[in-house]
């Protein structure tokens, strides 16, 4: 028997979701106190003893940050590493020998979606903007087409593939399998990737905005460690987790090889044998890069662990037993997590936000949407997933970061980048549901 009513715990819900909104979209309020005082404030309205909102509020912290913490660490540093051996660069100069100038735009949404592997999408856009620029004014194509075409790149892998936070921290608080997680997500990303190059190419087709690049920019992508140096950090632990994932090899293992395996598949060491890949092409100075890339992680996970406090306090309402009385929510399917966390998205801006939130919500529900199991799990987190990539626009940093680096216009942004984030967040969330048919639920 439900101890909190229906209508006390629906109502802390949405003034919880509503105050994260109000506080992150409105007055830019840091994403980690916006979900604090969103936990403190549902913990009043369920009328929560103040020990039993502190002690929630910790325990969901510590919970979070104890399972992803080591992941995002180590996933923060490889991309500063790869950002300062110019890896990034070298990768980009491989993929346009073999695309052609002609087809620019290709080439870089493929090359969003390879160095938004193990970079966040806001920093890859940075690096490579220059870059981009240089073969826009050399190719002659549209900037805002050249643009889009890299940002829904890096978007893609950014929204569905951990390590990257959202999605990690939504692995997290659903208890889903990150190395299964992490492959779907990166093959669910590819036509993720496509189709908003494609959606990039026919709605900017009218837009004629070129930018002036330099020679220099474009010169920078000789410099940097061999080709084959450059796509070991990445692929390595990609593949030890794949084949992990996909053998289903568990520790202890009697076999002294297959055992190996199974330890370098683990997502935390398959990550760090990148970082030791990555740091035999470093030539600057190796403990000011783990410094910054150790105080940028940071950050990140003040967010989740204010996610893992916001979830914390959420299961105190027990909605997954109201809600379970409800049979049109079960009906939904994977359209439920989908939906909410797009709506969240839209609303306040963040992806890594909207997930972390949605997560929360929906971990409770789970056993009534019929999704409480290995697989279900793992299909949760994607269609979160999915959800996350719609809609960017006005009220999201990465938005911001692309049209002033590109020197783009709101109005050509809002036409053809967010227009194609909505394409992004359609296809993926199609896949998800095909992908359901294929797994065992």
């Amino acid at each position: 028997m439900n101890t909190i009513p229906l209508i006390q715990s629906i109502s802390g819900l949405l003034a919880g979701i509503a105050l994260i909104i109000l506080l992150t979209a409105r007055f830019r309020v840091h994403a980690f106190f916006a979900l604090l005082l969103a936990s403190i404030l549902t913990g009043i309205i369920l009328q929560l003893p103040v020990t039993d909102i502190l002690g929630s509020i910790k325990s969901g912290m510590g919970n979070i940050i104890g399972s992803l913490g080591l992941l995002i660490i180590l996933g923060t540093t490889l991309g500063l590493i790869l950002e300062h051996t110019g890896s990034t660069t070298v990768l980009a100069n491989y993929v346009l020998r073999r695309t052609g100038t002609g087809r620019s735009a290709l080439a870089m949404n493929i090359i969003g979606y390879l160095v938004g592997m193990p970079i966040f999408c806001d920093s890859g856009f940075i690096v490579l903007s220059g870059l981009n620029k240089a073969l826009a004014k050399r190719s002659g194509i549209s900037m805002i087409v050249m643009a889009s075409s890299l940002a829904t790149g890096l978007y893609a892998v950014h929204c569905l593939m951990p390590p990257h936070p959202g999605i990690t921290a939504a692995t997290g608080t659903l208890h889903a399998e990150t190395g299964r997680v992490m492959l779907y997500g990166l093959l669910i990303a590819i036509p993720a990737s496509a189709a908003g190059y494609c959606w990039s190419v026919f709605a900017g087709r009218r837009v004629a905005v070129n930018v002036s690049g330099t020679e220099e920019a474009a010169a920078e992508i000789q410099q940097g460690p061999s080709v084959l140096m450059s796509v070991l950090p990445i692929a390595v632990p990609v593949i030890l987790i794949a084949i992990r994932s996909l053998s289903g090899l568990e520790i202890p293992h009697p076999n002294p090889v297959f055992r190996t395996i199974s330890i370098l598949g683990i997502p935390e060491v398959a990550i760090g044998t990148g970082i030791l890949l990555a740091l035999t092409q470093l030539k600057s100075n190796m403990s000011t890069i783990l410094q910054e890339g150790a105080e940028k992680a940071a950050g990140i996970l003040v967010i989740i662990g204010g996610g893992g406090a916001f979830g914390a306090i959420l299961a105190k309402a027990d909605i997954g037993s109201h809600i379970a009385q409800n049979h049109s929510v079960a009906a939904l399917g994977l359209l439920l997590p989908f939906l909410v966390t797009a709506l969240l998205k839209t609303a306040q801006g963040s992806s890594t936000v909207a997930v972390i939130a949605a997560a929360a919500i929906l971990q409770p529900l789970l056993p009534v949407m019929g999704f409480d199991s290995a697989n279900g799990r793992i299909l949760c987190v994607l269609a979160m997933g999915a959800g996350s990539m719609m809609i960017s626009h006005t009220n999201d940093a990465y938005f911001w970061v692309i049209s002033k680096f590109s020197g783009l216009e709101i109005k050509d942004m809002l036409r053809v980048y967010s227009t194609g984030t909505v394409v992004m967040g359609l296809v993926s969330v199609g896949l998800v549901y095909l992908l359901s048919m294929v797994l065992e639920v």
